[in-house]
């Protein structure tokens, strides 16, 4: 049951990868929410776990094989649909056999992550598709109070660490400086700032071609809606469950949660351990990133606690001059 008293329902859901693609259904249009695309899979049987339930939901559907042993976890999302709550318990499939057919008369095909349109899933499925296109690293920088610095230190980083997505913090430049890096990285990205999520600076991140926007807390709790269009990530960092509910409410496509464990900046400080921030992930609607104390070696215990990654600092910035490695945010 669930805290309002009504039914959880335990459903498995196969995101089944071949040659780049995933396998995608659209539901009947008599079905609830008929015409919208989804990922096959179903409810969980008692005594069976996800696993062997989505290798037989995925060949009663769709006639392909899967080994249960070779799925590896990519999020669990809790939907309120008023009368029931559903627990999508997604699972990534590799090694999948067969040809895939639509045994109760749903088509389905084979589409890219790019060519998935959030729109054209249930609301419930969305958070999905985020943390199929996200990365499982989150870089952050470090600090610099010099543009110079800053831009040299973050190439020298870049090449070194090669992060997918990295968060522009460099809370020390004031805000003049802190565009003057942005569009020094416009400039040497070849017009656009591929990968880097401006922080905390809303007009700047509405304004120019980069990745997306990442808000401290203190900026997410006072928003009513997303202040980025949905073509942009959009991040927030956050510290409790009440916060991850809010930077879902307004939006966000993931979050951070964090401090996990000590970090370089403050070792005496007690984190949430991995089993707090297990029991929060487990109650969001979004993907994830661990925060505080994390390394990319860790990234398999942050997906086995239910979230997308790591993020974090001192795994990859490399800090010269009069840089240093300053609090998470």
């Amino acid at each position: 049951m669930t805290p309002g008293g009504g039914k959880l329902v335990h459903v498995a859901v196969g995101v089944v990868w071949r040659r780049g693609r995933v396998l995608v259904a659209r539901r009947p249009e008599h079905a609830h929410q008929g015409g919208l695309l989804e990922f096959p899979g179903g409810k969980v049987e008692a005594g069976e776990s996800v696993q062997h339930a989505l290798a037989r939901e995925l060949l009663e559907e769709t006639a392909v094989k899967v080994d249960p042993a070779s799925m590896t976890p990519l999020i669990r999302i809790r939907h309120d649909y008023g009368d029931k709550e559903v627990l999508l318990d997604v699972w990534q499939v590799h090694g999948a056999v067969g040809e895939p057919s639509g045994l109760e008369g749903q088509p389905v095909f084979w589409l890219a992550p790019e060519q998935l349109s959030p729109e054209a899933f249930p609301v419930a499925n969305r958070p999905i598709i985020s943390a199929l296109r996200l990365p499982d690293r989150l870089a952050i920088t470090g600090n610099h109070e010099n543009v110079h610095e800053a831009l040299t230190c973050l190439a020298s980083s870049r090449v070194t660490a090669q992060p997918e997505l990295i968060v522009l913090r460099l809370p020390s430049l004031p805000p003049a400086a802190y565009a003057e890096v942005v569009t020094g990285c416009i400039e040497t990205g070849g017009g656009q700032a591929r990968g880097l999520l401006v922080h905390d600076h809303i007009e700047l991140a509405q304004a120019l071609p980069v990745a997306g926007l990442h808000l401290s807390w203190r900026r997410a709790v006072v928003l009513v809606e997303r202040p980025v269009p949905a073509d942009r990530w959009f991040g927030v960092s956050c510290h409790s469950g009440e916060e991850l509910d809010h930077a879902a409410i307004i939006g966000a496509d993931y979050a951070t949660l964090g401090p996990v464990l000590p970090t370089p900046s403050h070792p005496q400080a007690r984190g949430m351990g991995w089993d707090g921030f297990a029991a929060m992930t487990e109650q969001a609607t979004l993907p994830v990133y661990a925060l505080g104390g994390t390394a990319p070696d860790q990234v398999a215990l942050a997906k086995s606690a239910g979230g997308q990654g790591i993020a974090g600092i001192s795994w990859w910035w490399q800090a010269i001059g009069n840089g240093f490695i300053q609090e998470t945010p």
